[in-house]
């Protein structure tokens, strides 16, 4: 059996369930939206099991062998947010949560990917350090609440970027004449300040060891946002430098990831810089323009673990 989590209108969800549809797996799915008619139970022994309850249908977790994990913010499933913090609906949430939380860290089927192995995309610093170690070049950094420290900074690379720390999605952009005045607003918000590297962006989807390389021709800082600036982007599949795709692979499983989407940059220079290995990528974005079918190598991954 295999089990996907998450929101059943979700794009990438909804690809890879009908992906293992059309492929012939066994599939459950437990829809957030559901939270409120949600029970779970799990125990302990040798292995880790329990039981699933929506509604009337139950699932023993021992059957599980796989799962594909996108849950959204439960504090604003809509039952939910409505509900209240402290509310009997909203601790009843938080305990669904909880559990399936637990229960995906520490099962023996395989879970694309880990909540635990997920949370290193939370802290960008952080996540750097890992990519440095693999081989792949990173932007020279400053983290920072100082606005003179900014400031010197920006001046010893002529142009740089600012970006968030989190995982939360964040518009990346040049610093520019007009955001100097409001460097002052640091001491309130730690940002991060990255130097600017020139050339063409890529973004790379690692499923086991399968490989997908999109190539991504833009003018714009955030090739993401681009058409909200009437700035022309091309996207299209391509192939990478045998010992790129070797490294993409290996930071993905030194990761312990099965599925990840890497953001790289190709300088003039015919250096690769990495940016971000994201642990939960949106990848339909990227398939309904290069034609890659990620959403039938996610299933297959998810049925081999089934067999």
């Amino acid at each position: 059996m295999i089990l996907l989590w998450g929101i059943a209108q979700e794009y990438p969800l909804a690809a890879v369930r009908e992906a293992l549809l059309r492929l012939g797996a066994k599939v459950a799915f437990l829809d957030q939206r559901a939270v409120l008619e949600t029970e779970i139970t799990l125990s302990f022994a040798e292995t880790i099991g329990g039981k699933l309850r929506v509604g009337a249908d139950e699932l023993a977790l021992e059957d599980v062998r796989a799962v594909y994990l996108r849950p959204n913010e439960w504090r604003s499933l809509p039952a939910v947010k409505q509900a209240g913090e402290g509310s009997p609906k909203w601790n009843h949430a938080l305990g669904v949560e909880d559990a399936m939380v637990s229960w995906a860290d520490t099962t023996s089927a395989l879970v694309v990917n880990r909540p635990h192995l997920m949370a290193a995309n939370a802290s960008k610093p952080f996540q750097a350090m890992q990519i440095s170690a693999h081989g792949f070049s990173i932007p020279d950094t400053l983290l920072t609440t100082d606005s003179e420290a900014a400031l010197e900074f920006w001046a010893r690379h002529g142009q740089i970027i600012y970006k968030s720390i989190s995982g939360a999605r964040s518009i990346v952009a040049r610093l520019t004449e007009e955001h100097r005045e409001r460097l002052a607003d640091l001491s309130w918000c730690p940002t991060q300040f990255q130097e600017y590297v020139p050339g063409r962006d890529y973004r790379v989807h690692v499923v086991g060891d399968e490989i997908f390389p999109c190539e991504i021709i833009s003018v714009a800082d955030d090739y993401r946002y681009a058409a909200t600036k009437g700035i022309d982007t091309q996207m299209r599949a391509c192939r990478l430098p045998d010992d790129c795709a070797a490294r993409c692979i290996s930071l993905t499983s030194a990761l312990q990831l099965s599925f990840a989407g890497i953001d790289l940059r190709l300088r003039p220079d015919g250096r690769w810089y990495c940016f971000e290995v994201n642990t939960t990528p949106g990848f339909t974005y990227f398939q309904e323009v290069t034609g890659q079918r990620i959403d039938e190598s996610v299933a297959r991954l998810l049925i081999s673990a089934d067999a």
